[in-house]
């Protein structure tokens, strides 16, 4: 019986899955052989050779403030290889450069020290100047302007500021904005709470193009990339990395074009084609997207594409943080799932509450389909008030599953659902 690896927190947890049930196993295609490079060594050529602008070091000349936003700890962000090498270009370019690192927290709670010194390294925390976004401190963001839906932009003062503005992030499938990195620096990173929640309105992430590997006619990544554009953002790096989170391309340059180019490599690298299930099995990659119940609806959503009518999805994730943010777990806990997303879908934009639109995709997947909630680290009783299934193995999962199917049902594995973009 084929033994398949689940990412799950910091390890994996194993599903075997009969071969006549199993009928695929998902993942992305496999890094270039040729790819033999140190991570380090790709970083640098990138920059060497930056997409539609000229080097960060040309750039940097002359300039007095310099802002480097980075992504917080809820992003695998391979800082401790990236952010030396910005700085390093930064100040071979002008010694003399007043670099802050301002952390894109979004709505997030804001980076422990000892957070910090894990993603960042002891180097850099105790030499460089750090400063957390807080997305609800009024006297730290300043107006921008209106954004294409209407939303009115505030951004985090320093980038308005700066001298250069340089973002960097990694690119991934992203469940309603079409890919992560380029311009999700600055919205949802250092936008104002307000400016947030209006982009992830009720009526944004009901439409039609806020999907997974969808920017053309999405109105979510349209409102992004024009706060990146009207916030003045210079100069970005993007990763795109490998199943262990290890750098696998790195893009460099203009926001727009550098975007675009590890949009594409993502896309050919993450694209499978789509495959029908019975039974779906899922996880969100492992530490640290599968934290807490509040980010699994990524990869849920792209089970939700590869399940059958009345199929049952499988969703593995440590939730060792527990749901997530008060605002999400209030929402699932004021009533049943439809009554929820009803409630949720009558929400002006403007009136948007925070995390109401993971609860919003969580919900809508549950009107459809029985989820099965694999953790170790949430209590059943709670699980099973969500509207979900517990279960502590993937194992003991599927047999549920068996029971609300069949015994002849058809399997998909997903193994990691945030690294695969479904055709």
């Amino acid at each position: 019986m084929p033994k398949i690896k689940l990412p799950y927190y910091t390890g994996h947890l194993e599903i075997e899955v009969a071969e006549k049930n199993l009928k695929a196993v998902l993942l992305p295609a496999a890094g270039e052989p040729a790819t033999k490079l140190n991570q380090s060594e790709l970083v640098r050529r990138a920059l060497a050779a930056p997409i539609g602008t000229p080097p960060l070091s040309t750039l940097a000349a002359g300039k007095r403030k310099v802002l480097i936003v980075t992504s917080d700890h809820t992003r695998a962000m391979p800082s401790r290889v990236t952010l030396p090498l910005l700085l390093e270009e930064i100040r071979q370019g002008n010694p003399a450069a007043d670099i802050t690192i301002l952390i894109a927290t979004g709505l997030h709670r804001r980076m422990t020290d000892a957070e910090q010194m894990d993603r960042f390294g002891e180097a850099i925390v105790e030499r460089e100047k750090i400063v957390c976004h807080d997305a609800y401190e009024a006297e730290d963001l300043r107006f921008v302007g209106d954004l294409p839906s209407g939303a009115k932009l505030s951004v985090n003062k320093l980038a308005l500021e700066a001298d250069l503005l340089v973002t960097e992030g990694f690119v991934e499938p992203h469940f309603f904005a079409g890919f992560s990195g380029g311009p999700k620096s600055i919205l949802p990173g250092i936008a104002s709470a307000a400016a947030v929640n209006e982009n992830h309105s009720a009526t944004a992430i009901a439409h039609g193009n806020s999907r997974t590997g969808v920017m053309h006619g999405n109105r979510i990544q349209e409102d992004m990339l024009a706060a990146a554009k009207m916030t003045g953002v210079d100069f970005i790096l993007n990763v795109a990395l490998s199943d262990d989170k290890a750098i696998d391309a790195v893009f460099a340059g203009e926001l727009e074009a550098a975007h675009a180019a590890a949009c594409s490599f993502v896309r050919a690298r993450a694209g499978v084609e789509r495959v029908i299930g019975d039974i779906v099995v899922t996880s969100n990659g492992g530490y640290p997207l599968d934290q807490n119940l509040y980010q699994t609806p990524k990869a849920m959503t792209t089970a939700w594409e590869c399940a059958a009518p009345g199929a049952v999805i499988i969703m593995v994730a440590s939730c060792v943080d527990g749901l997530g943010g008060d605002h999400f777990e209030r929402l699932l806990l004021s009533g049943p799932p439809e009554r929820v997303l009803t409630d949720i879908l009558a929400t002006p934009g403007r009136d948007t509450v925070p995390e109401q639109w993971n609860a919003q995709i969580l919900c809508d997947i549950l009107l459809h389909h029985k989820v099965i909630l694999v953790t170790t680290h949430l209590d059943q009783a709670t699980i099973r008030k969500l509207g979900m299934l517990p279960a502590r193995t993937p194992n003991e999962a599927l047999a549920i599953a068996y029971g609300l199917t069949s015994p002849a049902a058809a399997v998909v594995v997903i193994p990691d659902g945030v690294a695969v973009l479904v055709k």
